[in-house]
């Protein structure tokens, strides 16, 4: 009787269905914002080093500054999004713990809440995300990123239920 347990659960398994897809790059299911993140030490020069991309649409790295405002975050970017260059320069509110949210009139994709998914600890890498996927990218500061952050910032970004292989690199 006990042999014949694995063999059904491996074909229940198999014929799961794939976990359905938000529009954009993420499967439904949870996703988790930086909650412990103070959002007011982020101010500062940002370099994409990655994005997610579909259809072989690609644009160059871009960037990202945030400063501190009359009342509160401030935020100059120009970001490579979908393959497409997408610029937002206004305030940003903190909505919530580790999530941002333009306060002025934003183009999409950018005009819906961001949501930092993970810092390193000394500040030097973010990795910013949407829960309906429809963006997803990787900012550094401070020199190239190393390889064990860019593992890390991956892993995060799949555990939140991104699809990482749609995740484009920048040089």
């Amino acid at each position: 009787m006990h042999r014949l347990i694995l063999p059904v659960l491996l074909l229940l398994v198999a014929c799961a269905a794939p976990p359905a897809r938000i529009d954009g790059f993420r499967s439904k299911g949870p996703i988790y914002s930086n909650a412990v993140l103070d959002l007011t030490t982020i101010t500062g020069q940002w370099t994409q080093v990655a994005a997610f991309a579909s259809d072989g649409r690609s644009c160059r790295a871009g960037g990202a500054e945030f400063t501190r405002g009359p009342s509160g975050l401030m935020a100059s970017t120009r970001l490579c999004l979908n393959g497409t260059e997408t610029a937002y320069r206004g305030p940003l509110a903190i909505s919530g713990p580790g999530r941002l949210t333009p306060a002025a009139k934003a183009p999409a994709p950018l005009n819906r809440e961001w949501w930092v998914l993970w810092a390193d600890v000394d500040l030097r890498t973010l990795v910013i995300g949407t829960p309906d996927g429809s963006f997803g990218f990787i900012l550094n500061r401070g020199g190239p990123l190393p390889p064990d952050r860019l593992t890390a910032a991956r892993d995060i970004l799949d555990w939140n239920g991104y699809d990482v292989g749609r995740l484009a690199t920048f040089p």
